[in-house]
């Protein structure tokens, strides 16, 4: 298993890419694409690129993990 890189969430950009969310979750790229395609994980499609708000995946973190901060 990977280790998160980002050590709060004042450390992540506005919008996270595939490579952002993987390193936050500390799992492989594939693995966060997979995670992205899930119903309920909030992505945002702009073309063909998938990005996701900070403050939307922050919530869903949350959401995972019982509503631990």
């Amino acid at each position: 298993m990977k280790l998160s890189q980002c050590k709060n969430y004042d450390d992540l950009p506005l919008f996270l890419n595939a490579k952002t969310v993987a390193q936050v979750l500390g799992v492989s790229i594939s693995t966060a694409y997979e995670v992205m395609h899930e119903p309920g994980f909030p992505v945002l499609r702009v073309g063909s690129r998938m990005v996701v708000p900070k403050e939307k995946f922050i919530r869903w973190a949350e959401e995972q993990s019982g509503g631990a901060k």
